[in-house]
């Protein structure tokens, strides 16, 4: 406990956390998504979160409190991890720093570089939260947002990329990459540091996820584990996928190549797709196919990232039978 004070007064932690409110903005879009239901038709790809979602950090405390009550054994971790601090950044940055150090890269030495990072890029904080409530919000077997932040890789991951990437346009390249080593040997995510992700990303499982230097993922996207966003051999310049808002990836996808992946598209598990995926529609298979055709595809009409639903295409296609 007193290690854990003198590090928060180490890095100035101020008394109250401003990131923890709900953003003032002027863009009310951000809260709209409660007014309608997540299909393309109603309100294309807003948020799927509400309001009183933003103030996180309070709702993370009480869910760490809660958990102390039913497994008292776990008190100190749980006040080192998330109690002991003043905000999200803060508790983020230590628990990234213990996750990612080694002998010869102490977290004293990570927990600085994380805090600088975090407390000068407010818009990687919002997108720590949205990818909290994503988490929370699509998968079954998130049991709170405090669970998420302590025990989820793929939640990990995303947040260490998005330091690294951020150290990465800072042109701190070495650096960058040292991170990204880090990430890909104690996650088991390699995301290369110039890769571009937005909000609200889901990495479900996350184990075997590559993401390459010149992808780029787009807002509120689900993707599974053993996914591949790679290129097609030795080409350099801009060589991996571009994925839409709202798409769905589902478990062993590989996408290769400079290719676009329309919006609220759904691609299968296990698929392969070499070309262009259109927006609302479903590839399957290997090489991946569009359900209902190129020239007349079935369109979807909800934001598949949204759904989760990996398997409803099946019948359009398959006559397997148990």
């Amino acid at each position: 406990m007193a290690a854990c004070e003198i590090r928060d007064s180490r890095m100035g932690v101020c008394e109250s956390d401003p990131l923890s409110r709900i953003p003032k903005t002027t863009d009310h879009s951000l809260y709209s998504a409660k007014l309608c239901r997540p299909t393309l038709s109603d309100c294309s790809f807003m948020e799927e979160f509400e309001e009183e979602d933003y103030d996180l950090w309070e709702k993370m405390q009480d869910e760490t409190r809660s958990d102390v009550e039913r497994e008292p054994i776990l008190s100190s971790y749980y006040h080192a991890a998330v109690l002991c601090h003043q905000s999200l950044e803060i508790a983020l940055a230590n628990h990234l720093s213990l996750k990612l150090s080694s002998r010869s890269l102490p977290s004293g030495t990570l927990v600085d570089i994380f805090v600088s990072i975090l407390n000068e890029n407010e818009e990687i904080m919002e997108a720590v939260k949205y990818d909290l409530m994503a988490a929370k919000k699509r998968d079954p077997a998130c049991i709170s947002y405090v669970h998420c932040f302590l025990n989820f890789k793929g939640f990990l991951a995303i947040q260490a990329h998005r330091i690294a990437h951020k150290l990465w346009s800072q042109g701190r390249i070495v650096l960058a990459l040292l991170i990204n080593n880090r990430v890909s040997e104690v996650f088991a995510v390699d995301i290369h540091p110039g890769a571009k992700i937005g909000r609200g990303i889901l990495l479900d499982h996350a184990t075997g996820v590559v993401v390459g230097e010149t992808a780029v993922i787009g807002n509120n996207v689900s993707i599974l584990h053993n996914v591949t966003l790679g290129g097609t051999g030795k080409a350099s310049g801009d060589r991996h996928p571009k994925i839409g808002d709202g798409v769905l990836i589902g478990a062993g996808t590989c996408i290769l190549g400079n290719i676009k992946i329309g919006e609220g598209a759904k691609i299968g598990a296990g698929s392969v797709v070499l070309k262009e995926v259109p927006s609302m529609t479903t590839a399957v298979g290997n090489p991946a196919r569009l359900l209902g055709g190129k020239d007349n595809p079935k369109r979807l009409d909800k934001i598949p990232s949204f759904t989760m639903d990996h398997t409803s295409h099946i019948h359009e296609w398959s006559d397997y039978v148990i």
